[in-house]
């Protein structure tokens, strides 16, 4: 069973409970459950962003991975 995710492209509120995270070259915005912060294959995920952007990046938490790879893995979430 695949989990939807809630794309948000002019809105800027966030429900809570939520985050905002831009993936891929274009960084499309996705909004996500702040509880795949503890899936360990979201985990890494992040640690790719931070290889690339460091701890502390300005703007919003982006991923450095193609759009296809970050809707496989968080499918598998939840």
């Amino acid at each position: 069973m695949a989990i939807r995710l809630r794309r948000i492209v002019s809105a800027r509120k966030i429900p809570k409970g939520y985050f905002a995270v831009y993936v891929g070259e274009n960084q499309k915005r996705f909004v996500i459950p702040v509880s795949f912060l503890n899936q360990p294959s979201f985990q890494d995920l992040l640690g790719l962003s931070e290889k690339e952007f460091g701890y502390n990046p300005t703007g919003g938490l982006r991923i450095p991975c193609d759009e296809e790879i970050f809707l496989d893995v968080t499918s598998r979430l939840n």
